[in-house]
């Protein structure tokens, strides 16, 4: 009975703990939705109604937190993703729904998206005495190897690419989303075209080996 009690009590201290970690990550969210990339430790304390200490004890350090709330929105956007590159439509619609759906991420949220890519200029002359910014490019390259390596799985598990196919693969999806961050960080920050017109613009550039390429025997489909 003891151990059975023992084992409730971790249980519920773990539930908590977890829930506790996400009531923070949603007032990090707050707080970057706010403020972009001079988003700082003080403020996400201030919104949490906690101590900086305690925002620490939970986190670690500046860059847990960052890699934790990074992995809440790559979680989200690769799920987004996965459905337009499962959705019932032919190759040419699922390869423009992958790259608006992740166009449309950004721009829906261009402060979520500054504060994970981008360092602000004005971080260090805005922050609080003793405090320095996130430290955005250690985090940012590791979150788009990620998702090129999660993007080449979809590729090889579902396109034909013949012998050395696997590694063809590894370096379509890396490709891929590098076009996808590039193109779209210039695209936020200038706005030279419709989203629209620079989906179909990218699908253009992707599209003559995709097109040639048959589905994998045996795969999903693609």
């Amino acid at each position: 009975m003891e151990t059975t009690q023992r084992t409730d009590q971790r249980t519920d201290q773990r539930t908590s703990a977890e829930r506790r970690r996400r009531e923070l990550l949603e007032a990090a969210d707050r707080v970057v939705l706010r403020d972009g990339p001079g988003a700082s430790m003080n403020a996400i304390a201030a919104e949490a109604g906690i101590t900086k200490p305690i925002l620490y004890r939970h986190f670690g350090d500046k860059g847990g937190l960052y890699a934790a709330l990074a992995k809440r929105h790559t979680d989200a956007l690769l799920a987004s993703l996965r459905a337009a590159l499962d959705a019932p439509a032919e190759r040419r619609r699922r390869v423009e729904a992958t790259l608006d759906t992740y166009l449309a991420a950004i721009e829906a949220s261009p402060q979520v998206y500054r504060f994970l890519m981008h360092p602000s200029e004005s971080v260090a002359e805005s922050a609080a005495p003793g405090e320095q910014g996130f430290y955005v490019g250690k985090h940012s390259a590791p979150l788009l190897r990620r998702m090129g390596e999660e993007l080449a799985e979809v590729i090889e598990e579902r396109v034909d690419l013949g012998p050395g196919g696997q590694q063809l693969a590894r370096v379509w999806g890396h490709g891929i989303v590098g076009m996808m961050h590039a193109a779209g960080d210039w695209w936020l920050g200038e706005r030279p075209c419709s989203r629209e017109d620079l989906v179909r613009s990218l699908a253009d550039l992707l599209w003559g080996r995709l097109a040639e390429a048959g589905d994998k025997v045996g795969g999903p489909g693609f």
